[in-house]
């Protein structure tokens, strides 16, 4: 990853943060798991839930440890902390003495067990339980192949995130990413912890741009297979695709309406790269913008009324807020000469971005009621912020002692998670919805 971005430049700047990087086609279903990731979460947050973990029955025999990942699911969103549960002997159906929890500090007990059944397939069950009123909170039980355990274990993490904070837990949401190693691209969709990762395009040619459909069953992208760039629509079940756009000049930066009706992607088929709206289904684009200079890296407000965008409009670029349907732009940042990559969190109340700071390039959040903002990371090659879809967490790529890497941050920035890839570069972060 580069330590710097090109001064704005037409062509330049349209690919300022969706670097020439590029994969080509392949089938979702074909290609192999992909699982490359180790999560290290770093920082203490300043309340957080402490909760006991106990050792899931049958465990040990398990191919995946359904315990350890839900706790570092937990660990990694920063509103838990994991207290000791070490020799408890325990699973669902057991009445655990809360007694012994209290005293270990816990505010919450997780129970539970791992049973292969005689057609291979695996029972997971889990029990919570309230230890400071003695309650029990229930249960969940599933019944998956092999393949779905940890999609098991992230539903489980949902289920406790849910119960004891209030708001639904992402744990079983997914990302995609890009990566390339070796000459080689590849988009990927993972858990959102990073595992499970399957390979939803690969070739030696570049893409560049992942972005979900509001349901979570399209993937848009560019590629540059035809050695220019062109969107198309990935359906990430089926490993099908359709042309979205393919106008003469340059066609990049896809973003979906929430309504998955249309899309608006930046075009420079009519002369400069202006903003334009393209129906989901293809066709004829509607143009959004009306200026001589370069408008780019749309991003919809969460109910659709509104379209973030970057523009060098006042000189240089910097996020500017519009309607859907066009009309005169507002300013939306001012600190900072270069700030670009917009992305508004679900629940409408944040903005992430990236502003290059004396060289440096950040992650900055935004309060948008009251347009203040502040950088989050200590990291200076920040960029493709993306909200998880309960506004608690940012995923962004960045580079770390050398290495690319993926973290997700909690808003405060006081709670990262790093999913370090073994090989390649790692970019282009987007995180999918609730939908699954």
């Amino acid at each position: 990853m580069h330590p710097k971005k090109p001064d704005l430049s037409a062509q330049q700047f349209l690919l300022a943060k969706r670097r020439t990087f590029i994969a080509g086609l392949g089938t979702f279903a074909a290609l192999p798991t992909w699982a490359q990731f180790r999560v290290e979460v770093s920082g203490v947050g300043l309340t957080q839930l402490p909760i006991a973990i106990a050792t899931f029955k049958g465990d040990a025999q398990a191919p995946q440890k359904i315990a350890a990942i839900v706790q570092a699911d937990l660990e990694r969103s920063g509103q838990f902390r994991a207290v000791d549960a070490s020799g408890a002997n325990l699973d669902e159906s057991a009445r655990p003495d809360l007694s012994i929890w209290r005293q270990r500090a816990a505010d919450s007990l997780l129970t539970g067990s791992t049973t292969r059944l005689a057609d291979g397939r695996f029972d997971v069950r889990c029990r919570l339980w309230d230890v400071v009123r003695g309650q029990d909170l229930g249960g969940q039980s599933f019944v998956v192949p092999q393949g779905d355990l940890r999609l098991s274990a992230h539903r489980i993490a949902d289920f406790v995130y849910e119960k004891l904070t209030g708001e639904k837990g992402i744990f079983s949401t997914r990302i995609a990413y890009v990566t390339k190693a070796a000459h080689r691209y590849n988009l990927w969709v993972a858990d959102s912890d990073g595992e499970g990762a399957q390979s939803a395009l690969a070739s030696p040619e570049p893409i560049i741009s992942p972005s979900w459909s509001p349901n979570g069953s399209q993937l848009a992208y560019v590629s540059f297979e035809s050695r220019k760039p062109v969107i198309y629509a990935h359906d990430v079940a089926g490993g099908k695709r359709r042309l979205l756009a393919n106008f003469r000049g340059s066609n990049s930066a896809p973003t979906w309406a929430p309504d998955g009706n249309q899309l608006v992607a930046t075009l420079s088929r009519d002369g400069g790269s202006q903003l334009y709206a393209i129906s989901a289904a293809g066709g004829e684009p509607r143009r959004l913008t009306q200026s001589s200079s370069i408008d780019t890296e749309p991003a919809f407000s969460p109910d659709g009324k509104f379209i973030y965008f970057v523009s060098d409009r006042g000189g240089s670029p910097q996020v500017y807020r519009m309607g859907a349907g066009g009309g005169n732009p507002e300013r939306v940042t001012f600190t900072g000469s270069y700030n670009i990559s917009p992305a508004v969190s679900p629940d409408g109340r944040w903005l992430a971005y990236i502003s290059r700071i004396g060289g440096a390039f950040k992650l900055h959040l935004m309060e948008l009621g009251k347009g203040t903002s502040v950088a989050i990371t200590d990291t200076s090659a920040d960029e493709s912020p993306s909200f998880a879809p309960n506004s608690r967490l940012i995923v962004y790529a960045t580079q770390q002692q050398g290495k690319e890497a993926l973290l997700t941050t909690t808003l405060d920035g006081k709670i990262k998670a790093r999913l370090t890839g073994a090989v390649g570069d790692i970019r282009e972060p987007d995180w999918g919805p609730f939908s699954r």
